[in-house]
């Protein structure tokens, strides 16, 4: 996915979001805007791969830049910006699926009528919510390892972790999330294919 964002939209979006502070001005230090330009982008896609919805990706991105102009006072230089503000969109955009599902609970009382068992859009659902009910730290090194594309070797340095407990953590994430995703894929062939054993019989039992 490509993401383009346009002057106009950057700033209005931060500047509207800065408005609704109080105990702010509205004006955008410099150093903070360098930051925002250099990575908007970067955290609406990271976002953009675990929700998949603009509108939430957006939404984290202005959370994590809001929650970034709010350290600036309080907290030292980050000394990797890139992996900092990388590992705060993945955690606020599983915020927001976890948000998502606790909102949900009263719509699944009345579920559509013939849901799209086969569209892609709802195993990759299914997949972010999986994430979302994963420790924080092993939804971050998964999210990481495989919607990110980072080497074991990479993640290690960027948490500060060994290489040998992120292998056991990819390992065992993929494990749970195997068997969480296979029994999800074998409920929907279930109810999506009702008369299976009846074809195969010649009979309903």
């Amino acid at each position: 996915m490509k993401e383009v964002v346009k002057e106009s939209n950057w700033r209005r979006t931060l500047q509207s979001a800065l408005a609704e502070d109080k105990e702010r001005t509205i004006a955008i230090p410099g150093e903070f805007e360098r930051v925002f330009r250099a990575y908007h982008g970067l955290v609406f896609r990271t976002a953009y791969r675990i929700t998949g919805n603009a509108a939430d990706a957006e939404d984290v991105s202005q959370t994590v830049f809001l929650r970034l102009f709010r350290r600036e006072d309080h907290a030292n230089v980050l000394e990797n910006e890139e992996s900092y503000l990388r590992r705060a969109a993945i955690n606020a955009a599983l915020d927001v699926i976890r948000s998502r599902h606790v909102d949900r609970t009263v719509e699944l009382l009345d579920p559509p009528a013939e849901p799209a068992y086969d569209d892609p859009r709802e195993l990759r659902q299914a997949l972010a919510q999986a994430l979302a009910e994963l420790k924080a730290r092993s939804a971050e090194v998964f999210t990481l390892r495989f919607l990110e594309g980072f080497s074991n070797p990479q993640i290690a340095r960027m948490l500060g972790i060994s290489q040998v407990l992120v292998a056991v953590i990819v390992h065992r994430t993929r494990q749970q999330l195997r068997n969480e995703l296979g029994a999800y894929l074998s409920s929907r062939t279930h109810v999506a294919n009702p008369v299976s054993r009846t074809q195969e019989t010649g009979h309903e039992e």
